[in-house]
This record gives structure tokens, C-alpha cells and sequence, in this order.
């Protein structure tokens, strides 16, 4: 019987990730993280106490089995840490290079409470790359029925739901708006922290399934949701179209040229290949002097490219400090390496621009902290009569989404207050058999979040038709002879849409 680990006995230090050195990556966009060889994962395994409780489990949102993939890795057991990963996530080498884990399975790792927590995310990548490399699929059988489930939007959420769809039986045709399926994980995360071709094998494994998807579909535009339910003849719909809708400050100088969302420059540089103009035709016209404003890990992708593509000088130009920026530790650590400047305790007041219209500059000013606002962070307010130009010839804004008004323009959805579909603790929206969930729900989450949001909306989806789904436990029959109707619990009765013809 092997010996239980302790605090002690395990290797006191994180394994460390090898990188591209600074000086090198900032002329190509290869990935920066390198991935753990074979020695560092079985190293890093060793720090894994496999915990009684698993705080690791409740900290993901979509409780992987943390321990128990960890320890098949200790034992040499790669594929056997592949089958339980995929259990429950079918992206591990998306999300362990994307997910934010220092917030939400390290950050509640026992081993952090005395050292550093064990690296959860590295080792997830570790086993979707040997994956990728060796061609593993868990493909179970599947047993076919008549329902057809249409799923709009192929990012995480909508490919998770996807995915728990076409194993329960149900055709499944995913519609996507741009022209590769992806979402925001091919036009917004650059191949510098996740390249195409590992979403790419991710998405060919979903095909496997059965799964279909139809790009250059913008579903609001060519055909509604409403139409999907009648005249398409789907069953179900799950909404996860992401909030990409782009926010701006109102500050004067936002219509000038050289002034653009992220959104629109990463989508330009990463899914239309802007960065390899001319060989690809996407128009760029990056800027030699850049300013980003905002600190999340969108502006750090968006400093990062601009980079990539030319750019002398790249500014962050946030209103708080570091300690309060949202983007993970690790980007603002790999950009602070590759020269960006970071304008702390700064806020915009103004864009100028020079004779044709295009930003010359950028009227600022220096801010202190103050107390606490509504979202726990201390108020920026102004520093009196510390107003400075800094030059600039691109101004990229990178503040935050809002969800893209189309799908709440041309259908019937309810919408919260902020615009954002409603939706009920099943994720079932207003409109019977239509399900929604991930950014166009909550805003803007993470990747893992919106898998979590888009496998939830699946086991409500599953319930509505009236399947029976394996991952839920279902209350023992009732001896009442009144709870059953021709045989079948009440509580499993459903709905059927019925379509009137006009005499």
C-alpha cells in the first residue's frame, strides 16, 4: 500500500512551464508556453496530495475528477487520465492553456494553502497534447433517435451543449456566423497562447459525433429562432452566440481613424489573417505607436499582436493599478517581459486627431484609488491638474462586451435589464424548447464557465424532450396510483407544439 503523501514529502517547488525567450517571441506567434515535458508532469503529479475532500473538484465549473487524473498520470496511466478528463471535458488542451485555474481550481488546492498549489492546468494540457499527438477520441456508441437539436453559435458553451446533445441521440447542426467554427476561441485568443490547429483537432473530434456545423449563418438574419422551431424542424435550440458586441467610452475623438474595438483586431489579426497581409487579403494597417485602453486578457492579446504586427511602442493605458487589473497574472507577467508600457492610474479623457482624421494622440489623466465601489475594487477618481498627451497613431479599445442585440431584435426572447437573454436555473429562456447560456447570458466568463453554462442548458434540454440522462439522478417512483398517467410518471409529462391551419 503505497505511503500517503504529506505536505512535506511531496516536491516543495512548481514545476516550471519552459518559454520562448522574450526577445524571440515578440517576432513570431508561436505559442509562448511550451508545454510540460514527460519529466515535468510526472513531477508536478507528485505534488498532488488526492485530497479526502477535493476542494479542486468543487473549484471547477465543470468538476472534473482533478485527483483522479492526476494520480493516473503519477502511475503512467496517460490515457486513463484522458478518459477521466473527458468525462466531463472534451477541450483539455483548450481549456489548460486558457482557463484562468489560479481563480477557480488551484486557487481552493489544498497544496497552496503552504506552498505553491499544483500546476491543475498545466497537466490538463499536458494530457490534451499527448491526446492530439497520439490520436485519442472517446467516441461512445450511440443509440440515434428523431429529435434534431440546432445549436447557434460553435464556441465552448455552444459546443459543450453540442457535444451532451449528439451522445444522447440527437442530430445535431451547430450554426455559426463566421466562416471556421470556433467562436471566440479562433477569432479572439491569438495562436500565441492558443493556436488554431489545437482547436481545429478539438472541433474535428465533435464531427465524430455526428455533429454538423454550418458556417456564413447568421441566424437573426437569414432565419429566426422561431423559424427554427416551425419551419426547420428542430426540437430544441440552444443560444450560445458569446456577448461580442464591443464597448466604447463616449469620449470625444472615438470616430477618428486608427480607433477600433479588440474585438475587430483580434477577429481581423487571428480568424481573417490580417497578420500575414499580404498573403492573406484582410486589411491592417497597424500602428507604430499603440495604445490599448483596458487590462483585462483581451488587452493583453490586443498589446501582444500589435507587437507581433509591427508596433514600436505599445501602452496599457488602465485606470487602476496593477493589483486591481482583471487579466491573469501570467499575461500581464508575459507582457510586461515583451516591453509593454503600463500606464497605471490612467484614464482617457480625450482622442485628437491630426489634419485627415486620423488619432494623433491621447489627451489623459492620472488617477488615485479611493474607497470601494459596487464591485469591491477601489474607485479611480482624478488626479487635479495632472491632464498629459501621450502620442499614439492606433487606439484599441478593450473594455469589455455587451451582448450583440440581433438574436433580442428578431425574435421573441425575454431580456435581462442589460440586455442579455433571460433565462431560468435549467438555462430555459422564454421561448418553450429554446435554451441559452455563457456570455449571452451571464457577460463576459471564461471558457470553462460557458462549457459548464452549455452542458447544464444540455441536461434541461434532455429533461424537456423527455430523455433520460445518465449524469442525473431521478427521484424513485411514487406507489400513487395518481401520479402515473397511462403508465408514465406525471412528472415526466412534456409538451407538444401544435401548428393550426387556417380554414
Amino acid at each position: 500500500m503505497a505511503k500517503k503523501k504529506t505536505i512535506r514529502s511531496i516536491p516543495q517547488a512548481r514545476t516550471p512551464m519552459p518559454e520562448q525567450a522574450p526577445e524571440v517571441r515578440v517576432h513570431n506567434f508561436d505559442e509562448v508556453a511550451c508545454g510540460y515535458r514527460l519529466e515535468d508532469a510526472l513531477n508536478e503529479a507528485q505534488r498532488c496530495l488526492d485530497c479526502a475532500d477535493q476542494p479542486c473538484v468543487r473549484g471547477c465549473p465543470v468538476s472534473i475528477n482533478i485527483p483522479g487524473f492526476i494520480m493516473k498520470i503519477a502511475a503512467n496511466n496517460f490515457h486513463g487520465a484522458y478518459d477521466t478528463i473527458t468525462d466531463t471535458n472534451l477541450l483539455p488542451s483548450v481549456c489548460g492553456r486558457v482557463c484562468p485555474q489560479e481563480n477557480q481550481c488551484e486557487g481552493v488546492c489544498t497544496v497552496g494553502e503552504t506552498l505553491e498549489p499544483v500546476a491543475i492546468g498545466r497537466l490538463e494540457r499536458f494530457i490534451g497534447d499527448m491526446a492530439i499527438a497520439q490520436g485519442w477520441a472517446n467516441i461512445p456508441y450511440i443509440e440515434r433517435h428523431r429529435f434534431k437539436v440546432g445549436i447557434v453559435g460553435s464556441g465552448p458553451a455552444g459546443m459543450a451543449c453540442a457535444a451532451d446533445m449528439a451522445k444522447a441521440g440527437c442530430e445535431v447542426i451547430v450554426f455559426e456566423a463566421f466562416h471556421e467554427p470556433g467562436g471566440v476561441l479562433k477569432y479572439g485568443i491569438p495562436d500565441f497562447r492558443l493556436p488554431n490547429s489545437v482547436v481545429d483537432v478539438e472541433i474535428e473530434k465533435l464531427t465524430r459525433l455526428g455533429i454538423k456545423f454550418e458556417c456564413n449563418t447568421l441566424v437573426g438574419r437569414l432565419f429566426t429562432i422561431e423559424q427554427m422551431l416551425t419551419e426547420m424542424g428542430f426540437h430544441a435550440v440552444f443560444v450560445g452566440t458569446g456577448a461580442g458586441y464591443p464597448t466604447f467610452m463616449g469620449i470625444p475623438g472615438e470616430s477618428l481613424g486608427g480607433v477600433l474595438s479588440a474585438n475587430e483586431w483580434l477577429t481581423r489579426c487571428n480568424l481573417m489573417r490580417g497578420r500575414d497581409f499580404p498573403n492573406f487579403d484582410t486589411p491592417l494597417q497597424p500602428g507604430k505607436r499603440v495604445a490599448v485602453i483596458g487590462a483585462g486578457n483581451t488587452a493583453m492579446d490586443a498589446m501582444r499582436v500589435a507587437l507581433r504586427v509591427g508596433a514600436e511602442k505599445v501602452h496599457c493605458v488602465y485606470r487602476r493599478s496593477a493589483a486591481e487589473a482583471p487579466a491573469r497574472a501570467e499575461e500581464i507577467h508575459h507582457a510586461q517581459q515583451e516591453g509593454i508600457d503600463f500606464q497605471w492610474l490612467t484614464a482617457p479623457l480625450e482622442l485628437i486627431g491630426d489634419a485627415a482624421n486620423n488619432v494623433r494622440a491621447m489627451r489623459c489623466i492620472r488617477m488615485q484609488l479611493g474607497e470601494p465601489d459596487a464591485s469591491g475594487r477601489r474607485r479611480p477618481e482624478a488626479v487635479p491638474g495632472s491632464e498629459f498627451e501621450l502620442e499614439t497613431d492606433m487606439v484599441v479599445f478593450a473594455i469589455g462586451t455587451n451582448a450583440n442585440p440581433i438574436l433580442g431584435q428578431t425574435s421573441g426572447l425575454k431580456l435581462d435589464k442589460r440586455g442579455y437573454i433571460a433565462t431560468d436555473e435549467n438555462l430555459a429562456t422564454s421561448i418553450a424548447g429554446v435554451y441559452a447560456g455563457g456570455d449571452i447570458v451571464t457577460g463576459a466568463a471564461t471558457v470553462i464557465q460557458a462549457m459548464g453554462a452549455g452542458r447544464r442548458a444540455a441536461r434541461g434540454m434532455k429533461a424537456w424532450l423527455g430523455l433520460r440522462d445518465s449524469d442525473s439522478v431521478y427521484q424513485p417512483a411514487s406507489d400513487d396510483p395518481a401520479s402515473r398517467l397511462f403508465g408514465i410518471d406525471r412528472r415526466e409529462r412534456n409538451y407538444a407544439r401544435v401548428r393550426l391551419a387556417a380554414l
